[in-house]
């Protein structure tokens, strides 16, 4: 016989539609594709404040005093450096690991050395996530370099957090502009509401597991394509694409065959995300200084195309990931490296949200429909039917 039972139930496919709290991190205006972090708008943020100061608001709930920056800015450098065991380390894993798969392998070596993992205190929290937020950006750069068969860099504690991240990278001091939108990349990932990963590190949190782990699980998300993986697949996209004048026949090819456009779209916005906004304006200006705007031409002939056909009908625009890898791009920065330094931002939403959740907190445990038969009678081995080989 066929389970009845509850069939009046109502499923919500992906969740859409479902809220698991209440919040005063963000709130995203999805009809006007506007976006807050502790009520003030992300172009407010981006155009007056730093990646620090942004992390401070969304942690501590409001902008720090010239003082409280300081001491937090502080705080964050003093945390940076990895153990040389570590690097030694990373010497050992396989070159062709990706970037985010050893960031996470990192953040579980932090966990493992935390001798207070016990200790749930707001004050241990806190002093954890500053550890892992410094430490995130020096274990990509440090990885990205040993891969290749280069000495990794210590980070410099003159330079802010975004460029000291790219003098990790390369070396030597980012000239001010590409440190600047590095800057305005970190704060534009730092936070989105409840999206995937940030969910899977809520449900993480809510059993009471440790930071680290909530934080291992937001990465095990992000890393997937329909997520923090799209910007690579996007930018890969605009390479293969290498001519503005073969943008349309190749949008529309794929339009046809129902495949997803990466870089478009988004579950939330029903409009032009404002985060898209902002790095178009810099993707064009960093193109300008680079003198190279080759990338920027076909992604803004691939906008076109893709608002001119479905745009309007579907309520299909660029989202965050699609002119992002063209910055990484003008930065010369590994297409790999994408996901990773989402990650690095991200990091801040997901404690964020993880300890809002713990003030009330109650385990997250959903339920399945079971549309499945009952009392099937148990046939021994030799009396089953072969049918088809599953395996």
């Amino acid at each position: 016989m066929l389970c009845s039972e509850n069939l009046q139930a109502k499923i919500r496919e992906g969740l859409e539609g479902v809220y698991v709290k209440k919040t005063r991190i963000c709130y995203i205006d999805d009809s006007n594709g506007k976006l807050y972090y502790r009520g003030y708008n992300i172009n407010d943020l981006v155009k007056h404040s730093t990646f620090e100061e942004v992390v401070y608001l969304i942690w501590f709930g409001k902008l720090p005093t010239r003082a409280e920056l300081e001491s937090f800015t502080n705080m964050l450098k003093g945390h940076r450096n990895i153990p040389e065991e570590f690097v030694k380390f990373l010497d050992s894993l396989p070159k062709k690991a990706h970037p985010i798969d050893v960031l996470r392998l990192g953040i579980s070596i932090l966990a493992l050395q935390d001798t207070e993992l016990e200790n749930r205190s707001f004050e241990a929290n806190i002093r954890r996530a500053i550890d892992i937020l410094a430490k995130a950006p020096t274990i990509i750069a440090a990885w990205d370099r040993v891969r290749k068969g280069l000495e990794p860099i210590e980070p410099s504690p003159k330079l802010n957090h975004a460029a000291n991240f790219l003098y990790m990278l390369k070396g030597e001091e980012p000239d001010s502009l590409s440190a600047r939108i590095m800057d305005v990349i970190l704060i534009l990932h730092a936070e989105h509401e409840i999206n995937p990963s940030t969910f899977t590190a809520m449900v993480i949190g809510s059993t009471f597991s440790d930071v680290y782990s909530t934080v291992i699980g937001g990465l095990c998300a992000l890393k997937g394509p329909l997520h923090g993986g799209a910007s690579e697949k996007a930018l890969n996209m605009l390479l293969e694409i290498g001519d503005p004048e073969k943008a349309e026949r190749y949008i529309l090819d794929k339009l046809r065959r129902k495949e997803k456009i990466m870089g478009f779209g988004h579950r939330v916005y029903k409009t032009y995300d404002s985060r898209a906004k902002i790095l178009k304006d810099y993707a064009k200006e960093l193109s300008k200084a680079k003198g190279d705007d080759a990338l920027l031409r076909i992604a803004e002939k691939v906008e076109s195309i893709v608002i001119r056909e479905i745009g309007q009908k579907k309520k299909v625009f660029p989202n965050i990931d699609f002119y992002s890898g063209i910055i990484y791009y003008l930065l010369r920065i590994p297409h790999d490296l994408s996901s990773s330094i989402f990650a690095m931002a991200r990091i801040v939403g997901w404690i964020a949200h993880v300890m809002e959740y713990w003030e009330t907190n109650r385990v997250i445990r959903p339920r399945a429909l079971y549309v499945g038969e009952l009392g099937k009678k148990y046939v021994p081995p030799d009396n089953r039917d072969a049918g088809s080989s599953i395996i």
